[in-house]
């Protein structure tokens, strides 16, 4: 910042300071209110007007802008809902509450009583006999017409963000709504919603790096989850048949526009289902959650329409077909495999060399990015699906599928392995890569086996990204768009 542009600032900061000194001195100290009574809201008033007029009310918010004329001040208020003009006239006030309006500043927070009416250019306004200083606003708002509009800023300091910026509530309140329906669309259905362990002694349920924590009264490491799914199927197998957790999860990896440490995720399970039930179910609670936030089925995201209404049907092998040329059904071996991957010039990992993995390296480098419109790609090879059980008909395959929106993964689904012999061969797979230095992998989850040693029945189940399912149905471009407070770097001073 400029200096002269900081000492600006340096004096407004002490005026506004200047300003408490005065009023505390006076026994007007604005953060001794501890409440303020209000009848109504500011859009409920403008939206009803008629049913208003005349009315006598009580409003509180947030100065957004002040405009004086000699003997009449115009005041924006901004509350939860949206602005309302408040019309405050010397002679209705006062000539010492007046002055003391005057000396508001934008960014207050003030409660204020009168009569609704419209004023001659047809704005509905309030006209105001009393005022009262609520809270002492000792920073000034950004300019107004430039805003807020470092996005760095914006998520750092989103208090501000929410206030300069309606659109931005807005994308939280959408938010809020999605939330919600998809408890209601669930709820309705005979789902539980319950609650598992955060803090896990193993990390279990997806392929990710954990964050890392210490308990001081056990004296041992423990892990924040990166999934709830193992929690979630141990209560399968207690008898809960139909069950649901939303909450966050932690990841601590990468960050870009998809990715944030700390993400909200869905995960369902359901008794006697297979992953056919699971794709049925994820369509309808999409295009469920997306009529809640948006009125409809169809949805412009960063200009792109997409129609929620069909879900496309694909094996991955299929897929990759199609966008690669290369047929991984006339591929037998491991050798085969990685010579094909060698004729398309990608790169593969000693540890992840098989006609399995491949095949994945091949759908992540040719084809998911082309998945714009809604689809299901099933029957993931069974090197990179631990949890999920084996098809019948092709044992090198499993019940998986995931569900691509914009080109990116929104949700991931299988008929859930129950066999716990072959859990603990696939979970000593996944040790064997992470003793090889695969953080990702899964360990060993012995109480896990325990309980499909006991018993459970075929189930499926399903989890759902809940921040890019928002990021669709907002048309947000980040996923920090719709964190109200993303992860970020602190500012080093």
């Amino acid at each position: 910042m400029p200096e002269n542009d900081t000492q600006q600032l340096s004096e407004l900061l002490q005026i506004r300071r200047d300003k408490l000194t005065e009023l505390q001195e006076a026994g007007q100290d604005p953060f001794v209110q501890t409440k303020y009574d209000r009848t109504h809201h500011s859009v409920n008033i403008v939206e009803n007007f008629d049913a208003f007029e005349g009315q006598n009310v009580r409003v509180a918010g947030r100065i957004m802008s002040k405009r004086g004329m000699g003997k009449v001040l115009f005041c924006d208020l901004a509350d939860r809902d949206g602005k309302i003009q408040l019309f405050i006239k010397k002679d209705m006030l006062g000539d010492e509450e007046y002055a003391k309006v005057k000396k508001y500043d934008i960014g207050d927070i003030v409660g204020a009583e009168g009569e609704v009416f419209k004023t001659k250019t047809g704005e509905v306004s309030i006209k105001v006999k009393d005022i009262v200083l609520l809270s002492k606003s000792l920073l000034p708002l950004p300019e107004k017409f430039h805003g807020l509009t470092d996005q760095d800023l914006r998520y750092r300091q989103r208090y501000v963000d929410l206030i300069m910026n309606p659109e931005v509530k807005k994308t939280f309140v959408t938010r809020s709504k999605i939330l919600s329906s998809i408890r209601t669309y669930l709820d309705s259905r005979g789902f539980l919603e319950v609650e598992t362990p955060i803090l896990n002694t193993i990390p279990g349920g997806g392929a990710a790096r954990p964050f890392i924590t210490h308990h001081n009264t056990l004296d041992m490491d423990m892990y924040l989850r990166i999934a709830t799914e193992l929690h979630l199927k141990r209560l399968i197998v207690g008898g809960m048949e139909k069950v649901y957790e939303m909450g966050r999860q932690f990841r601590n990896e990468g960050m870009d526009i998809k990715h944030n440490p700390e993400f909200t995720s869905i995960e369902i399970y359901e008794a006697y289902a297979d992953y056919h039930d699971m794709m049925d179910l994820t369509e309808d609670l999409i295009r469920y959650a997306a009529q809640a936030a948006c009125g409809t089925t169809r949805v412009n995201y960063q200009g792109v329409e997409i129609d929620l209404s069909h879900f496309a049907r694909m094996t991955m092998i299929d897929a990759v077909k199609q966008y690669s040329g290369v047929d991984f059904n006339e591929i037998k071996t491991d050798e085969e495999a990685q010579a094909a991957a060698k004729a398309k010039g990608l790169e593969v990992e000693k540890l992840k060399s098989s006609r399995g993995d491949i095949i994945a390296l091949f759908f992540d480098e040719f084809v998911e990015d082309k998945l714009v419109q809604p689809t299901f790609i099933m029957d993931y090879p069974v090197e990179i699906s631990p949890l999920a059980k084996r098809k019948p008909d092709a044992p090198e395959l499993t019940e998986r599928f995931e569900v691509f929106i914009t080109g990116r993964e929104f949700g991931n689904a299988f008929s859930e392995l129950n066999d716990p012999i072959d859990q603990r061969a696939r979970f000593m797979r996944q040790a064997e890569l992470r003793a090889a230095g695969d953080e990702e992998a899964n360990m060993v989850d012995e109480d896990f086996l325990t309980a499909l040693e006991y018993g459970m029945p075929p189930t499926g189940g399903l989890g759902i990204g809940i921040d890019r399912l928002v990021m669709l149905l907002t048309d947000s471009y980040s996923i920090r768009d719709v964190l109200l407070f993303p992860t970020m770097k602190p500012i080093e001073k």
